[in-house]
């Protein structure tokens, strides 16, 4: 094997067929230019850092830029820690140490961080194959596991090869980035199970030569086929005949045989450093020993001497995790906890991290100890933005440890319940909350509490429950005045969902007066989402973008709102223009939500594939940050777009997830777009009834316009309940997109839809014409097209075929240009009926796989990437997500059966010219 090295090496014995398969795996990625992951799992001692090690090796011989890192069981709180030890790795880092300390600037963005990293690493792998070898990924810190889940797939179309090490328990680390990674690229998993008594034998004459007899050998097989007791009990053989003492009985007759041999101060020495972790500091432990360092560097030399530790100038190192854990457990466990609490004091006051210390405080902290408590508040703080699952787990912790009766506690449940409810743990936030309401807290405590609340209480729906809450808040008193504003900006926030927006209109305007008064700025981002909200849903556009406006000036990560609140006026101009703004201002806007306005914008427009990949982005997003907020209404828009398609079975797929994703969040609004998309697919099915008795399940839910995802889609609503002969439906819907024009008369959409509504009632072709009229004003292609259509139908039922055939042909274009193939099919349809087949325009259905299966956008993309254009580049000249780049592509791979970016440009280079 070409640069495989030996397999003599103490670890390697017996290790061939997994040498073989990694060996593949680096050959497969080198050729294919495609990326990988291998899982090696096993039990600790079996080998894996060696097998590890020797693929990196044999990467580095290939041509492969190598990162090689280890997590540590110790200190796995640090942000990102685990896989910046693998990208910073070597003499050449994939990324360099002054990126990286720009991109933890900016950690505060999860997903951002994550487009950073894989930008850094597609632009390494574009010169060479690269590999990233993670050792012990079960103890790799939080952000690192993100990352890891993310990562794989993101970068699967460049030569990038993952080799992660794990254990069998826990197993969730490894498992999670695995099942991420299938289905996207390929998966090795090479377990490492014991050695043979051949290959046990083997290592043994590796080690000690001719030495080894027979009772050697039947020792040995007290090892279990683990190669590194195996080698420690060797190395406790040589040293207990060295000494002329019996060996030990057992097991542990290496390790524990040659822990007797050392001196008690050595020994001792070694078990602070087996507190600290097994990398630590020689100061730290010199520290927790209690002596001068001086006087301890006879015992470290002694340690190294044993093979014990490795001194590599900057830190001492247990040479393996089985080596401190046999000093560690030798330490009593009362001391052990001692120690760990004396371990976080001596680190945080040595100028430490915050966060090296929190491991400690974890396993050494006692309940009533409010100084633990106050590092762990600090260290919450300092992780939330980036990984707001580990403040929460922190925060939890800290409420254990204070008992009921200190009144600390209420404080720091409040920030339980921030973190918690940022985790969208919002069920653990609601559960501790209302234990705490349930001590009976002072009256300021109590409305703080129940502000924390109101996050949790929103995320779940529960909005007459959050009104509940906040107004009684408000009526017992004792609130700050900053409580008391964000209490009357939840109150108003939870009315929006309420029938009287008059009411919910005038609470918000107060909480947004109580607000400014106090100069609070959470209470007036709450005031001013909760009047964004009720102008929304009051129909209100004007008055809802000058809300979302003022709300963006406030937090620019609520330009997303913004961008919609635009689209909804059919400022389409305008949205373009902030969705270049956030392009460039990606880290501080949330991406899940600007992929749903980009998808709104890319809708409006009739760009019906782009608006698919920015959905179907956007609901990956969410569920990696496991923040679900639209996806009920993206499945539903999905769905609409694959019937205009004419995929009934993905339309189908679509409706049933958006009924899943409804019983998580049924809130009306998402209750009545489904409902409505079900009364679509019954029509769709032929069951008129059926459509009409959901339309009018989504009248119940409150006023058919009011749901800002259905204005649109008014006319399809009159058309069902006319085929369904309910006149009286039909003149209800109509009306209300009268009144919805009438509150926005300088929005084109809205009056032609109003007119288009009333012509459908009333069968008026010169209110159909004056709608077509009014829509020429109108960005909405498919609103557009929606009206010429059901003019030509009318004309034609008033014997005018001419005008009907023109009004006809116009519909059939630009459905078609928009991808809306079935819809264009059905306008097609009505023209053959008026003998006016000839009109037919060209539409050639899209294939499924080649070239000509790619969308506009797809092709796009597939060109810049031949190009030599990594996801960030090519997502900055289309000025779209990388995320979204890697939609594309990932369909642009399946389409055209290709592998790597490499096979994509070999192809693209083979298309004809033009």
């Amino acid at each position: 094997m070409d640069g495989s090295g030996s397999l003599t090496r103490s670890g390697l014995r017996g290790r061939e067929a997994a040498i073989e398969k990694l060996q593949a795996l680096i050959d497969s990625v080198a050729r294919t230019g495609s990326g990988a992951l291998a899982l090696i799992q096993g039990e600790p001692g079996i080998g894996k850092t060696t097998l590890l090690a020797e693929a990196v090796t044999r990467a580095e011989a290939a041509g492969f830029s190598a990162g090689l890192g280890k997590a540590d069981e110790l200190h796995h709180i640090v942000p990102l820690s685990s896989l910046a030890a693998c990208i910073l790795h070597g003499d050449q880092p994939l990324v360099s140490g002054d990126a990286l300390v720009d991109l933890a600037r900016h950690h505060d963005q999860r997903i951002w961080l994550v487009e950073r990293l894989a930008e850094a690493i597609e632009a390494r792998a574009a010169d060479a194959p690269v590999l990233i070898a993670l050792d012990d990924v079960q103890w790799a810190d939080p952000l690192s596991r993100f990352a890891l889940k993310q990562l794989p797939a993101l970068l699967r179309t460049s030569p990038v090869l993952w080799m992660l090490t794990g254990r069998p328990e826990p197993a969730e680390p490894a498992s999670e980035v695995v099942a991420a990674a299938t289905g996207n690229l390929p998966t090795v998993d090479v377990p490492l199970g014991p050695l043979s008594s051949e290959a046990i034998g083997q290592l043994a004459d590796d080690e000690m030569g001719a030495a080894v007899d027979e009772r050697i050998r039947d020792l040995l097989d007290g090892a279990g086929g683990n190669p590194f007791l195996a080698v420690e009990m060797l190395a406790g053989l040589r040293t207990a005949e060295a000494s002329g003492e019996l060996v030990p009985p057992g097991l542990v007759v290496g390790v524990r045989g040659r822990l007797k041999s050392l001196r008690p101060g050595t020994l001792r020495f070694l078990q602070m450093g087996a507190v600290l972790g097994r990398r630590f500091g020689f100061h730290d432990a010199a520290g927790l020993h209690g002596q001068p360092s001086d006087t301890l560097i006879a015992a470290l030399e002694e340690a190294v001497r044993a093979g014990l530790l490795d001194d590599d100038g900057d830190h001492l190192v247990f040479r393996h995790d089985l080596l401190r854990q046999a000093v560690y457990v030798d330490i009593p466990p009362s001391a052990r906890r001692a120690l760990h609490r004396d371990a976080a004091h001596r680190l945080v006051s040595g100028g430490h991290q915050l966060l090296d210390a929190v491991p400690h405080i974890l396993k050494g902290a006692l309940p009533g100890d409010e100084e633990a408590v106050a590092l762990l508040r600090r260290a919450a703080d300092d992780v939330l933005p980036v990984t707001p699952g580990l403040a929460a787990d922190l925060m939890t912790r800290a409420l254990e440890l204070l008992p009921s009766a200190r009144p600390l506690r209420f404080a720091v449940g409040e920030k339980a319940i921030i973190c918690l409810t940022r985790a969208g743990r919002n069920r653990e936030a609601l559960a501790i909350g209302d234990r705490l309401l349930a001590d009976r807290p002072p009256l300021e405590e109590f409305s703080r509490l129940q502000a924390a609340l109101g996050g949790a209480l929103w995320n779940m729906d529960l909005a007459e429950e959050l009104r509940r809450r906040a107004e009684t808040a408000l009526a017992i008193g004792g609130a700050t005045p900053e409580v008391e504003a964000k209490l009357a900006a939840l109150r108003a926030l939870a009315l929006s969902r309420d029938r009287d927006l008059v009411v919910a209109r005038e609470a918000g305007e107060s909480a947004l007066r109580a607000a400014t008064a106090v100069g609070d700025r959470e209470a007036h981002i709450l005031a001013l989402s909760a009047l964004g909200e009720i102008a929304q849903n009051a129909g209100e556009n004007a008055v809802a973008l000058e809300r979302f406006t003022a709300l963006s000036a406030v937090d620019p990560a609520f330009l997303p709102e913004e961008i919609v609140a635009h689209v909804h006026v059919d400022d389409f101009e305008s949205g373009e223009r902030l969705l270049l703004r956030a392009a460039d201002n990606a880290g501080v806007t949330r991406q899940a939500m600007l992929l749903w306005a980009q998808g709104q914008y890319d809708l409006g427009l009739g760009r019906l594939d782009d608006a698919e990949a920015d959905f179907l982005t956007m609901e990956r997003l969410e569920d990696d940050v496991r923040v679900p907020v639209q996806q009920v209404n993206a499945r539903v828009i999905r769905s609409r777009i694959a019937l205009l398609r004419g995929d009934r079975e993905a339309a189908r797929q679509h409706l049933a997830a958006a009924r899943e994703r409804l019983a998580v969040k049924p809130n009306p609004g998402n209750t009545a777009a489904v409902r409505f998309l079900e009364a679509v697919h019954a029509e769709a099915d032929g069951d008129v009834h059926l459509a009409v008795d959901k339309i009018r399940q989504v009248q119940r839910q409150g006023s058919f316009m009011r749901w800002r995802l259905l204005r649109d889609w008014i006319d399809s609503a009159i058309r069902m309940a006319l085929r369904g002969a309910d006149h009286e439906l039909a003149e209800d819907l109509a009306a209300q997109a009268k009144a919805h024009a009438e509150r926005n008369p300088a929005v084109p959409s809205a009056t032609g839809i109003a007119a288009q509504a009333l012509g459908l009632v009333q069968n008026d072709p010169a209110m159909l014409e004056r709608s077509v009229t009014l829509l020429k004003a109108s960005p909405r292609p498919l609103v557009r097209a929606s009206a010429y259509a059901d003019l030509g139908q009318a004309l034609l039922a008033a014997g005018r075929k001419a005008q009907a055939v023109a009004a006809l042909t116009h519909a059939g274009s630009t459905f078609a240009e928009s991808g809306a193939d079935a819809a264009a099919a059905r306008v097609q349809r009505d023209l053959e009926r008026a003998g006016a087949g000839g009109h037919r325009a060209a539409a050639i259905r899209r294939p499924v796989q080649g070239w000509e299966a790619l969308t506009a956008s797809e092709k796009r993309v597939a060109r810049l990437v031949a190009e030599g254009h990594t996801n960030r580049s090519a997502a900055d000249l289309l000025v779209v997500s990388p995320h979204t780049v890697n939609t594309h592509l990932t369909s642009v791979f399946r389409k055209l059966s290709v592998n790597s970016r490499v096979q994509l440009a070999n192809l693209v280079r083979a298309l004809p010219e033009g």
